[in-house]
This record gives C-alpha cells, structure tokens and sequence, in this order.
C-alpha cells in the first residue's frame, strides 16, 4: 500500500524515549534500540531519552509514568519483554498506565508480521496506547521487529503530513476530555 505525504504540509519534529526491556543488554549490544533510535532520527524526530531497563513491570510502569509526565516527551516506543515467557512483562506494565488502547497498532503489527515470520507472530503482545497525552508504543525485542513496527508503521503515523489522518494531527485532542 502507497503512503501519501502532503508536501504542502511541514514535518513536525516529536521528542521519543526508546526504552529497551531485557535482562541481558546493556548499550554495547542494545541492537533493537540502537535500531530503533537510529531510525527515529534518520526520519527528522529527536530521541529525547533512551533508557535500559531489566524484565520488571514496577520499575517499566515507573519509568512509563515518568515520560509521561514530562512535556518533553511526546511518544515512548519500547522494544523487549513482549513475548509469553515468565519473565515477559512490558504489556502488563503499559496495561498499568494506559488510558486508552490503540487495538489496531498491535493487530496491523501481527498482521504485516504474519507476512514474513509466519503463525510465530501470535507470540507477539506488541500493543499501543495514549496515557496522558503522550503515545506509547511496545515492541517485540528484534530488529526486524523494531524494523517492521517503525518502518511499516510508526514512520507514518508520526508524520504530520501523511494523509488521509495521522496520530500527530490527534496530539492537541489527546488531553481534552480534562478541559471544563
């Protein structure tokens, strides 16, 4: 499917946190976010913040609550800990904080990952949502993962002239239920 990006219309630069989820990396060998970070700047956005965190939903929710909190961030994308394993917790930790889902990001994920891995995409969790005007997206911990969920999905919704609707052209509408 073509993607049609308005020209007419200026590219609107967000700030994204990249957390990566694993008990067995750390910067030397983070691929997925290395992966990830450098796809978000090649497209014109900023990574704002970039952390590593061990498999554990306190310290994922608190971290989640904290980005979400601060007004220079405007999306956190995650990749790790979204499989069935024990130790696989990033989407119970997202459930914690999310105020609503995006349903269709994880199901358009499994679908375009369906295409290339096969039925192994029903152990993806990758899941979407809004929490206090901020987006929020996890993904599995690959780079082909993180290559599927920004190349064919992310880069688009992020970019404020993709048309026919975007997720940018939604961020000033994310907090209006809180006005009187």
């Amino acid at each position: 499917m073509g993607h049609n990006i308005d020209t007419s219309k200026a590219f609107l630069p967000l700030q994204i946190a990249v957390l990566t989820v694993s008990d067995t990396r750390d910067f030397s060998n983070d691929t997925s976010g290395d992966t990830l970070a450098a796809r978000i700047e090649k497209t014109g956005h900023k990574v704002q913040a970039r952390k590593i965190l061990r498999d554990d939903a306190d310290m994922i929710e608190a971290q989640l609550r904290a980005w979400i909190a601060d007004p220079a961030i405007d999306v956190v994308i995650s990749t790790g800990g979204t499989g069935v394993t024990g130790r696989d917790v990033t989407p119970e930790a997202y459930e914690r904080v999310l105020e609503k889902k995006i349903e269709g990001f994880g199901e358009l994920f499994r679908m375009l990952s369906y295409q290339k891995i096969g039925t192994s995409t029903i152990q993806s969790r990758a899941l979407g949502g809004v929490a206090g005007g901020t987006y929020l997206f996890a993904l599995p911990g690959s780079p082909g993962a993180v290559k599927d969920g920004w190349d064919d999905i992310l880069v688009w919704q992020l970019d404020s002239r993709h048309q026919p609707c975007n997720l940018v052209e939604l961020m000033p509408r994310l907090q209006e239920h809180l006005k009187a």
